[in-house]
């Protein structure tokens, strides 16, 4: 078991008193057995009345509502986690999903079938092209190894870049550019695998600091692919990693513009900053 101190700091400023609708967070990790939160502490300023749910795919997620009007917001989060995933490659496949390739059962399918829809049109030819790179029908490659393969791929044929704007770049564009953040990477690789039949979901997170880790120690982006027997397993592109206990899963989705970590809007002047600062630190 690890345990670990997250610590995430967002500050908004605006150029005059705004009055600010409510906000939805999604800072908590999701627990689980691989997952135990010890302690969390979270401070608004300005006061907010808070209202915690469980959304569809059974994340945290807290609105914070405010009535008066502010020139500045800032959400001060801190949770201890004790990790427990030390063994990322200790899981068995069902034998029928083994090797590749291989069909959901019935009744996954019905489950699993919005992750399984593919964002871009199936006649785009850089797509394809990229996809025969990766695999060639009638190549026999057992199912983990296929995935480890278009984790590889992305990790060594894209040059990371840390990129501030909002958004996701699409596949073709990051595609084309050559190029991305670890959400684009995360993008990437859904598009790849959901082409090959796999189900993927986007996973918004933290990486706690190493130096064979790009985008350590900060918010962070990867994917996990569901493998009958095996459950919902983490692919990290942006590393070329199976995901383990360095990784820490806060919200998951279809799309991945569905789990900013804080979003919301405000009525006033335009012209707001911020400013986030995140460390994951070693509580042992």
């Amino acid at each position: 078991m690890k345990r670990y101190k997250i610590v995430h700091h967002t500050v908004y400023n605006f150029p005059e008193y705004v009055q600010l609708l409510p906000h939805t967070l999604r800072l908590r990790p999701r627990e689980g057995h691989e997952l135990r939160i010890e302690s969390s502490k979270l401070d608004i300023s300005p006061d907010a009345s808070l209202r915690w749910h469980r959304d569809v795919e059974g994340n945290s997620v807290l609105i914070a509502s405010f009535t008066e009007k502010t020139m500045s917001l800032t959400i001060e989060s801190e949770i201890l986690i004790q990790q427990y995933d030390l063994l990322p490659l200790d899981f068995l496949v069902e034998q029928t999903a083994v090797d590749y390739p291989f069909h959901y059962s019935e009744e996954d399918r019905v489950m699993l079938s919005p992750y399984l829809t593919v964002t871009t049109g199936d006649k785009r030819l850089q797509l394809q092209q990229w996809l025969s790179s990766i695999w060639q029908k009638g190549e026999k490659i057992q199912s983990v190894v296929l995935l480890q393969r278009i984790n590889q791929r992305i990790f060594d044929a894209m040059q990371y870049r840390q990129r501030e704007e909002e958004g996701v770049q699409s596949a073709l564009q990051t595609l084309a550019l050559g190029s991305g953040s670890c959400r684009d990477y995360a993008n990437l690789f859904m598009e790849t695998a959901r082409r090959l039949g796999f189900a993927t979901r986007f996973v918004s997170g933290y990486i706690h600091p190493n130096t064979l880790y790009v985008q350590s120690g900060s918010t962070h982006a990867w994917v996990e692919v569901f493998i009958p027997g095996a459950g919902w397993k983490g692919f990290d592109p942006t590393n070329g990693c199976i995901v383990g206990d360095q990784h820490i899963a806060v919200a998951v989705a279809r799309l991945p513009e569905s789990v900013p970590p804080v979003e919301g809007s405000y009525y006033g002047a335009p012209g707001s900053t911020m400013k986030v600062n995140v460390w994951v630190i070693d509580a042992a």
